[in-house]
């Protein structure tokens, strides 16, 4: 299906709009051995004595916890959709997807020892930056209030994370899932127990994307077994920021509006 083209203006600072927050904290990571920083956008009207949703939200393989601040301004995006009164409140949280002592983006991206530290995230998301989250903020703690989203690396992490740890995570974004992207079969080697845990899984791609292919392959073995899911194509899409906002706006709005109080 051809997802269509966000509404001009959606990622443009608007005036008269109440803002959020976007601040960078640290955290410990007993996984990596020292503190680690992560972002974490706060909605507006934000309040310690209400309780919110959190979506995780990751990066590629060439970034770090300010990517999607730095070229997706996710920040302007969600204060202009809370204006609109189309996003149910959440803390959205922007982690640095490469678990390792030294995480930076520089040097080799693409060594062996920098591509495995993005699989250790998966235990410093689990054991360190979640319970530091819910330790520091007033968030729901059931997996329907959950959400874990990325792109290109990040997608792949947020497959293989997310559909790992259903327990976990009931809504699961990929944009342009790169080839970290466990086979499908791994992914979901029992489709209706799946199919039963999960609110929404969303997979994504521009058509042009060389990566295509990954999210096809993922699709296509979804489709066949019957395992609900949003499947988009973006299109004249490549893999680059028009696709991800584009996909971050429409996905977004999708999310715990039917559990916003915490009911599961």
């Amino acid at each position: 299906m051809m997802i269509e083209k966000a509404p001009v203006g959606f990622d443009r600072p608007r005036e008269n709009v109440t803002r959020g927050n976007m601040n960078t904290v640290e955290y410990f990571s007993s996984t990596v051995g020292n503190s680690r920083k992560t972002m974490v956008y706060t909605p507006p009207g934000f309040s310690d004595a209400k309780r919110y949703n959190v979506l995780y939200l990751l990066h590629g393989i060439g970034g770090d916890e300010a990517e999607w601040f730095n070229h997706g301004h996710p920040e302007v995006i969600f204060d202009n959709l809370y204006a609109d009164g189309k996003l149910a409140p959440m803390i959205v949280v922007l982690p640095n997807g490469r678990a390792m002592p030294d995480d930076r983006a520089t040097g080799d991206i693409f060594s062996a020892e920098k591509v495995r530290a993005f699989e250790t995230f998966e235990s410093d998301l689990l054991h360190d930056l979640i319970p530091f989250i819910e330790s520091n903020y007033p968030v729901f703690t059931d997996r329907g209030n959950r959400a874990l989203a990325g792109l290109s690396m990040g997608g792949g992490q947020s497959l293989n994370i997310g559909l790992h740890h259903l327990d976990r995570f009931a809504w699961i974004g990929a944009f342009s899932p790169a080839p970290n992207t466990k086979a499908p079969e791994l992914l979901v080697p029992s489709p209706k127990e799946t199919s039963a845990s999960l609110k929404l899984l969303w997979l994504s791609c521009g058509d042009r994307d060389e990566l295509l292919s990954i999210s096809t392959r993922t699709h296509d073995y979804l489709a066949r077994h019957e395992v609900p899911h949003a499947w988009y194509i973006t299109k004249d899409g490549g893999h680059d920021w028009p696709v991800w906002k584009n996909d971050l706006y429409y996905f977004s709005r999708l999310l715990f509006h039917d559990v916003s109080s915490g009911d599961e």
